[in-house]
């Protein structure tokens, strides 16, 4: 798997983007990497990177979130220390960016710096059986208001399509479908299709294994 000095997840709220950017950062240190993590979801309170503190901190990656995440207080502001992410080009970054057009906001003020450094992904993560995203055309308009937000263009797709606990082979197979026609809409490349890491481990190298937290399947639907 190629990886980029800056690897970015955005996405419509709930489409596992949280999940997906610890177990990539988790990836990234089992390799040897020096990788850093940051939280830049400044809408939802509920689904924050530090809900894995212990094991990011346990795999050597150094978690940067804000103050008051995991809190009963709801303080929109992210931490001075989140510019080390883009400046310190020693170690590897990872960025959780929120919900929607409202969360990607926040990435703006990272924007010239990232562009700067010319060496980043940013991966659009869908889930094709999550609102607003159910087909390949509402997916296409989620990530051109993501994009007009943050002032930055998606590199690729994640294909996160999944049913929680339930979520099956074929849950995938019928996905792809659609995420094949959200590439040709975007002209982007499918970067990784994911899946729990048993599932996946029976998909082959195609499929990019995950570690999920119970809390992550709680999502109403």
């Amino acid at each position: 798997m190629e990886h980029k000095r800056l690897t970015l997840f955005a996405g419509h709220y709930g489409s596992g983007k949280t999940n997906i950017a610890v177990n990539y950062a988790l990836h990234l240190a089992g390799e040897g990497k020096k990788v850093c993590i940051a939280d830049l979801d400044i809408v939802n309170p509920y689904f924050r990177t530090k809900d894995s503190s212990a094991e990011l901190k346990a795999a050597g990656v150094e978690l940067i979130s804000p103050q008051f995440a995991n809190s009963n207080v709801d303080l929109p502001a992210l931490p001075a220390e989140s510019y080390r992410l883009v400046q310190d080009r020693s170690a590897y970054g990872v960025m959780d960016i929120g919900g929607d057009d409202r969360g990607a906001y926040a990435l703006g003020r990272y924007v010239p710096f990232i562009k700067e450094e010319d060496d980043y992904r940013m991966a659009f993560v869908v889930n094709f059986l999550r609102p607003l995203t159910t087909t390949a055309q509402e997916a296409l308009e989620v990530m051109g208001e993501i994009e007009a937000a943050c002032g930055l263009n998606f590199t690729c797709i994640v294909n996160n399509t999944n049913l929680g606990w339930e979520t099956t082979r074929d849950v995938l197979d019928v996905s792809q479908s659609k995420v094949d026609e959200l590439c040709r809409l975007s002209g982007l490349p499918l970067w990784l299709t994911t899946a729990e890491e048993t599932l996946a481990a029976n998909m082959g190298e195609t499929v990019f294994g995950l570690k999920l937290q119970k809390k992550y399947f709680d999502i109403p639907r």
